[in-house]
């Protein structure tokens, strides 16, 4: 897909081309992550970490909330900011993640984009979507879990 010149504004809303936002979230309990396989490209059918971008008129906070009972049902009863990692080459639109750790509340149904949510032990994650395993190797080293 080939982007606008970064430097002009877009012809339909004005605004400028700026490097989108998204979320991420990490739900670990007991020694696992809770995980969702994705319908859709890009990764389609990988499993990943549960997020989304960002929508205009909306906190990343407000974002996690959707996002997650969007793609799980579930409601978020906690969340504290973890790391935010804008490597350009981490996403194919160098998109700039906000990455939470969630705690939640209910019983994960898949949903939207997600077409089978399952616990993981956190010493045997498959290959994830995107950096998402970098995402929780480095979670691993900071918070020593497992």
């Amino acid at each position: 897909m080939k982007l606008p010149n970064k430097n002009e504004p877009c012809p339909h809303c004005g605004r400028f081309l700026n490097r989108g936002i998204s979320i991420d979230c990490l739900i670990i309990k007991d020694g696992k992550i809770l995980l969702g396989k994705r319908k859709h490209d890009p990764f389609g059918g990988y499993w990943g970490i549960f997020g989304g971008y960002v929508e205009w008129d909306e906190s990343p906070e407000d974002a996690v909330i959707r996002e997650l009972k969007e793609e799980t049902n579930l409601n978020v009863r906690d969340m504290k900011l973890f790391v935010v990692y804008g490597n350009p080459g981490r996403h194919e639109k160098q998109v700039i993640t906000i990455v939470y750790v969630v705690e939640v509340e209910g019983n994960p149904t898949p949903d939207d984009d997600i077409i089978e949510i399952k616990w993981f032990d956190l010493k045997e994650i498959p290959k994830l979507a995107f950096d998402h395993n970098i995402i929780i190797k480095d979670y691993l080293r900071k918070f020593k879990s497992g």
